[in-house]
């Protein structure tokens, strides 16, 4: 283990987060922390086309493959690695993996003729068969675990460069099915998959993140409730099953109203849903600009006890904007240093529309300002009094 880089995971624990004994905790105590920013945005910007993202491997695969951004882990692993660079040089404490939708039932959506197209439908059949994939369960497990391990490669590079630890979330998103609602007017009970479905699927995705060695899972964008709570189960069930557990990051993505776009949970309510899990972080991201997210973010800091995370997108969309987002660095900079003054983030960067430059403006606003006060852990307050009995 490099003097600057720290791999969690050492020792059994029992909570599915181990954030009283993580150095990442400690951070978050001291100063906010800075998460990357958009992995798919920044992609655009070096121009790939839909024979860089194929290469020779995929070269005879029947739907394009552009749109399936944790594919270039395989097949551009350069282009991903300077993106990890740029994100680090820009000021991340934190940098997540190329995984949003490496699930094999997301996989499946770019590989996998749609049945719908011959009159058929997606339905729990469909989606057994998918799971059980041998070319689609390998391909989501070596993505996974390559993105994880280019990922490690440069944290611990810069790490060592600066002096300065750097950590490793894997990257779980939604997926491309809902648990929470059904695709027919006509059959209300109707789910095209099934709990236990989505439950493999992101069982075999945390087990390759961790076999590539991130520090942190990150079950992120949740708007289907559900959902996450079946990658929440996956996750404990590996930690059960495995032992070398990780903590646990959860952010929600939220509407207007500040609820979750799906299971339309509010911002209060999700919580109370997943505080059982012991989370280092909870928090919003993607969904609304932070210039709508403020309110959201205060309750979620007002009724949360761990560490509250932030990583807006950059506006609304625009196609006329190089970015695809209306805000630029110093607009996400001026937005989150006003959650930081509220006293309301432990962690800030960005999601869609946010490329290095963007997080280099939001670390340079958030640089010396005082993270939201944590609540001290019943280990910390041991070893706080123990400390004191010892002086």
């Amino acid at each position: 283990m490099k003097e600057a880089s720290y791999r969690a995971g050492h020792g059994h624990q029992e909570e599915m987060t181990t954030s009283h004994q993580h150095p990442l905790q400690k951070i978050l105590q001291t100063r906010i922390a800075i998460i990357d920013g958009a992995m798919g945005t920044t992609i655009r910007t070096y121009g790939m086309k839909e024979a860089d993202i194929r290469g020779p491997r995929f070269k005879d695969a029947k739907k394009d493959l552009l749109n399936n951004g944790d594919l270039f882990s395989l097949t551009q692993p350069k282009m991903i690695g300077d993106i990890h660079r740029r994100f680090l040089e820009a000021g991340a404490d934190i940098i997540e993996t190329n995984t949003f939708g490496a699930t094999s039932i997301t996989q499946s959506e770019f590989f996998v003729d749609d049945p719908r197209e011959r009159g058929g439908r997606k339905d729990p059949a469909f989606y057994q068969k998918i799971i059980e994939d041998p070319f689609l369960t390998s391909l989501a497990w070596e993505i996974n675990e390559q993105s994880a391990r280019q990922c490690r490669e440069w944290a611990d590079r810069v790490a060592t460069a600066t002096g300065r630890p750097r950590f490793v979330a894997g990257a779980i998103g939604p997926l491309t099915v809902s648990l929470s609602n059904s695709p027919d007017p006509d059959d209300a009970g109707f789910r095209v998959v099934t709990f236990d479905q989505v439950k493999a699927a992101y069982a075999q995705q945390v087990r390759a993140l961790i076999a590539g060695g991130v520090d942190l899972l990150l079950v992120e964008t949740i708007f289907d409730s559900l959902n996450a709570k079946a990658a929440l189960v996956a996750i404990r069930e590996v930690f059960d099953q495995d032992g070398n557990p990780r903590p646990v990051m959860i952010s929600a993505a939220v509407g207007r109203g500040g609820e979750t776009l799906i299971s339309a949970q509010t911002t209060e309510a999700f919580w109370n849903a997943v505080q059982h899990v012991k989370p280092l972080s909870v928090g919003l991201n993607c969904s609304l600009g932070p210039d709508l997210m403020y309110p959201f973010l205060e309750e979620l800091s007002e009724k949360a006890n761990v560490a509250i995370s932030c990583y807006p997108n950059a506006g609304l969309p625009n196609p006329l904007s190089e970015t695809g987002f209306d805000l630029g660095p110093q607009d996400m900079a001026r937005y989150l240093g006003d959650f930081a003054r509220g006293g309301l983030i432990n962690i800030a960067g960005g999601c869609c529309g946010n490329t290095p430059e963007h997080i280099a403006a939001i670390a340079k606003a958030l640089e010396g300002q005082p993270p939201r006060k944590l609540e001290s852990t019943p280990a910390e307050e041991s070893d706080a009094r123990l400390s004191e009995i010892n002086a």
